[in-house]
């Protein structure tokens, strides 16, 4: 009989999330008996420098109060890196991520400054994008005694400069774009040599309140999307899914359990794709719009030939 496979993606993006959300979701997974691959954004949380997105992003406000974005987040949250100060992620729980390890699930990083990466990677010079991620991998050292093998891009932007950082950083793989399935990157004639696996499901964030669209009808949609002939990708924020959806992810694993879903982490299925290198296709990195989200995300272009 033919299995369909989830990938589970944890991105945490706040000290809230952190905090709060990691904890809820990590008792949510052991009840289901389902391990996933979480992503730490471990630097400041400078999250009240997103309200400057309403000047440069179409749709970010109305987002923002479709998703009820302030009472899920929380004044405090929304005030950090400008009426407040803005806290430093990893100090704030330092035992979390050997937490998250120890329970079987994947560590892997959201960046270091989350919102810095977001707004402002393709302003960033080469030299500063590789501090992020070094300061990034600081942390994460710090915290659990080795370097992290994944990366994921907040806010899924990625550059020419980004991959070629992460690239240099011995990365395994990263997490950087939505599309539909494994690849190489492509930017113009250079391929990077690092192994993407995009998100390929919505996001809760994006399609909450768009058409009326409640957390049962997001879950519906991505059970519909299933397919046991290729794997799926479904990112998660620890600060709704986490917070007030909690519930509602737990009865999207119980519905698939109830399917036969099979789930999986990236960092395997990274592996696993890279025994035979030759066989995973390229495709050019494009900059696109998905329904409910505000501004732009680097997204996986058509298939290409295969390396080999």
């Amino acid at each position: 009989m033919s299995i369909s496979k989830l990938g589970i993606k944890i991105d945490v993006d706040t000290l809230a999330g952190y905090c709060q959300g990691v904890p809820a979701l990590l008792q949510v997974l052991e009840e289901q008996a389902v391990t996933a691959s979480f992503f730490l954004a471990l630097g400041p949380d400078n999250s009240g420098k997103a309200i400057f997105r309403v000047f440069r992003q179409r749709g970010f406000l109305q987002k923002m109060l479709r998703t009820r974005a302030p009472a899920i987040y929380g004044l405090k949250t929304m005030c950090y890196g400008t009426l407040l100060p803005a806290p430093l992620i990893s100090a704030a729980a330092p035992e979390l991520p050997a937490r998250i390890a120890a329970a079987g699930h994947e560590v892997g990083l959201h960046g270091y400054d989350h919102v810095r990466w977001h707004d402002q990677l393709f302003r960033l010079p080469a030299a500063a994008v590789s501090r992020e991620i070094a300061a990034a991998q600081e942390a994460f050292a710090a915290l659990l005694k080795r370097r992290a093998l994944a990366f994921a891009a907040p806010g899924w932007q990625c550059s020419p400069a980004s991959r070629e950082a992460l690239a240099a950083q011995d990365f395994l793989y990263t997490s950087d774009t939505r599309g539909s399935g494994p690849y190489f990157p492509r930017f113009g004639q250079t391929v990077s040599p690092l192994l993407e696996i995009p998100t390929t499901q919505p996001t809760l964030d994006e399609l909450l309140g768009l058409d009326g669209c409640r957390p049962r009808d997001f879950s519906n949609l991505v059970l519909s999307r299933l397919s046991p002939t290729r794997p799926q990708v479904l990112t998660i924020h620890a600060e709704l899914e986490g917070g007030p959806y909690l519930d509602d992810f737990a009865r999207l694993l119980r519905c698939c359990r109830q399917q036969g879903v099979e789930f999986f982490r990236l960092e395997d299925w990274a592996r696993e794709l890279l025994q035979e290198p030759g066989r995973i296709p390229t495709a050019m990195v494009i900059s696109g719009r998905l329904p409910g989200r505000a501004g732009t995300v680097s997204c996986q272009g058509s298939m290409e030939a295969t390396t080999s």
